[in-house]
């Protein structure tokens, strides 16, 4: 699948993507400590009828950072400029957790770009006051002890029955994290931390919009996300599972993404 990475300069820092197949354009959108590898079980299927778009976020993978804080804004504006760039004018999101905040910040920046929004393991509304607090300490923990921090940070995003069932895959996705720089780990928690309220994008945006949660999900706490739903059209799907329901429920998931795309 390597064959198809490409790179482009956005603010004089090399931005890293892919693009596979044919039709309606899908930007994937990885999370926190994650990288474009996160979507590599899904692009075989999925590029089958879509035009599938991967790329490395600012600061993660082999993107570069561009700064101390990296807004959702600022990754949403990169976003744009890989769409500009392969002439896309439209096109379907799925972000998972961060990935969902930066889509989201992209519907209200571009309104005009977007064909259909999927919410991963995400949410539209910001920090509490408890998170910002809770990131100002992941900021500190990761500078005192970068590996531990995020060995542990990976391993707190799986229900608890899934960590021995899942052990392997678990520790392939902290050795791919443990390659995210100091940086863009602390730029991204900077960025998180501040961004805006985007429940309004729920309520009112003209396309096709599902959220995705984990019954068992330690970030995301279910019943907390349910709210910013109610009274809307928005397609909610469940999983019994954590936060990385890309992994924790990657066939169920697969299908789900399928089956949203065909409405699309």
């Amino acid at each position: 699948m390597n064959s198809e990475t490409k790179t482009i300069l956005y603010k004089n820092t090399k931005i890293s993507f892919t693009d596979h197949g044919k039709g309606t354009a899908v930007v994937l959108l990885h999370g926190f400590l994650e990288n474009k590898k996160m979507w590599n079980a899904f692009i075989p299927e999925l590029s089958k009828k879509n035009r599938i778009i991967t790329i490395d976020l600012l600061g993660h993978g082999i993107t570069e950072s561009i700064g101390y804080v990296h807004a959702m804004e600022d990754q949403a504006d990169m976003v744009h400029t890989v769409l500009h760039d392969l002439k896309i004018r439209k096109a379907v999101f799925v972000g998972h957790s961060m990935g969902g905040y930066i889509a989201l910040a992209f519907a209200e920046l571009y309104a005009d770009v977007m064909k259909g929004l999927v919410l991963l393991n995400s949410t539209s509304k910001p920090d509490s006051d408890e998170r910002k607090q809770n990131r100002n300490r992941a900021i500190k923990a990761v500078k005192q002890n970068y590996t531990a921090f995020v060995r542990m940070s990976i391993a707190n995003l799986f229900s608890e029955d899934n960590r021995d069932r899942l052990e392997d895959a678990i520790e392939k996705i902290k050795m791919e994290a443990l390659k995210t720089p100091l940086q863009g780990i602390v730029a991204a928690l900077e960025g998180m931390k501040i961004r805006k309220d985007r429940e309004v994008i729920l309520h009112f945006a003209p396309y096709p919009i599902a959220l995705i949660l984990g019954k068992k999900d330690g970030v995301l706490i279910y019943e907390d996300n349910l709210e910013q739903i109610e009274g809307t059209k928005v397609q909610l799907v469940t999983f019994e599972d954590g936060h990385m329901s890309h992994i924790e429920n990657q066939d169920e998931l697969l299908k789900v993404l399928v089956n949203y795309l065909k409405k699309v």
